[in-house]
């Protein structure tokens, strides 16, 4: 089964499912996986139990009402919401369990069945003492089997299959099949759970240099105004003409960082194009996914701060709108191509407002920006008119494992 159980809240069952984006991403699939497959298979195996063991409509309706315990239980078990229904799915199931032993002649699979289901969807999930429960559920179910073959009559060893060992083995079964299988899924949450953090810290790291950026621009200015102004206050009586100049430099000055500032705020800032391949390659590796970057030709110098930007840009949005395991980069003389794995189908576009204002640029540069996913990838590819363009291909970044 395929269902992602809910993140543990001591002293209740688990309320919450997988709580960031990466894990309701993988919640979704899970969900779409287990009801398009394993719910026909529990509704299937319960309707044909039903159908051969009822012999009224008051068995079909009890009967029933045990099998709707399995499917209220099983879907709301695939978005980790179980704890909501647990108490009343158990007690519908626990109370058909004794109904079909002491008033269906026969052996009853179809009213264990529901019980074996529910407890096997339910007790895995709790937060404590969940072996305790388990040995208590699969004893009832022998207790009320047993019980029933007793007051029946004749004890014989078919009846003790067929009522005890029978019902009671595959309640054990069935609980001690959803252990792994929670703790299975528990391990899948904790790695969604640790790449989205991973991603997350790649993504202040960029903050974190563009605040040393930020400080490399404004923080020697200030510093060399600071001194500037001192030293005009001390000449101000006695050489006007010396702080007359002390201001114009200070006047410059500023003007000038207010234009790198903003340069730097809105992405204009002129970027060294092989620091930010080192830098994309850091990032994206610290996230999970590997990288591979290639080289076709030598960059030329015209295009190649728009090309840095777009490389910027693109590293920071698979960083935030996808779950990349494999990112290549290919850079020709006047382009740079970047694709990434890791998009989900139905998950509707994310919307890129940084590479839209850079397609506008790029634009305005003579170039053309273009996006594009097709087969769980996304490829973003800026590329200028061709002035030459060499077929040498130069790997300057290896895939690492």
């Amino acid at each position: 089964m395929n269902a992602g159980p809910a993140r543990r809240v001591p002293g209740r069952l688990p309320a919450a499912p997988w709580t960031t984006r990466a894990g309701r991403m993988s919640r979704r699939r899970f969900r779409t996986l287990n009801l398009s497959t394993a719910l026909p298979l529990f509704v299937a195996v319960g309707a044909i139990l039903v159908a051969r063991q009822a012999q009224s409509w008051q068995d079909v309706v009890v009967l029933g009402l045990g099998l709707a315990a399995v499917v209220v239980a099983f879907e709301r078990w695939t978005v980790g919401e179980i704890a909501r229904v647990a108490v009343p799915c158990l007690a519908v199931a626990a109370v058909v369990w004794p109904y079909g032993a002491f008033l269906i002649d026969g052996d009853a699979q179809s009213a264990y069945y529901s019980l074996a289901v529910v407890g096997g969807l339910t007790v895995p999930q709790l937060p404590r003492r969940r072996v305790a429960a388990a040995i208590a559920l699969t004893a009832y179910v022998g207790a009320i089997g047993a019980l029933s073959l007793v007051t029946g009559g004749e004890v014989d060893a078919t009846g003790v299959i067929l009522d005890v060992i029978l019902p009671t083995g595959i309640t054990a079964v069935v609980i001690g099949v959803m252990f792994p299988n929670k703790g299975f899924y528990d391990v899948v949450a904790e790695l969604e759970e640790s790449r989205e953090r991973e991603a997350e810290l790649a993504v202040m790291r960029e903050r974190m240099r563009f605040a040393g950026d930020l400080h490399d621009i404004q923080g020697h200015t200030l510093h060399v105004v600071k001194l500037k102004i001192a030293l005009a206050q001390k000449l101000l009586h006695s050489d006007t003409e010396r702080v007359e100049r002390e201001l114009r430099e200070v006047y410059a000055l500023v003007s000038d960082t207010i234009t790198q500032t903003k340069e730097l705020a809105y992405g204009q800032r002129k970027l060294n194009l092989t620091a930010e391949l080192e830098n994309a390659r850091n990032l994206l590796e610290a996230a999970g996914a590997r990288v591979r970057v290639e080289r076709r030709a030598e960059i030329d110098s015209p295009p190649i701060d728009l090309l840095a930007q777009v490389l910027r840009e693109t590293t920071t949005n698979i960083l935030r709108h996808s779950r990349a395991t494999l990112v290549r980069i290919e850079l020709a003389a006047r382009s740079i191509t970047v694709s990434n794995d890791g998009v989900a189908a139905d998950d509707a576009p994310p919307e890129l407002r940084g590479l839209a204002t850079l397609g506008r640029r790029v634009a305005d540069a003579g170039g053309e920006l273009t996006t594009r996913r097709a087969d769980g990838r996304f490829l973003t590819r800026a590329t200028f008119p061709a002035t030459h363009d060499g077929g040498h291909r130069t790997p300057i970044g290896e895939e690492r494992p």
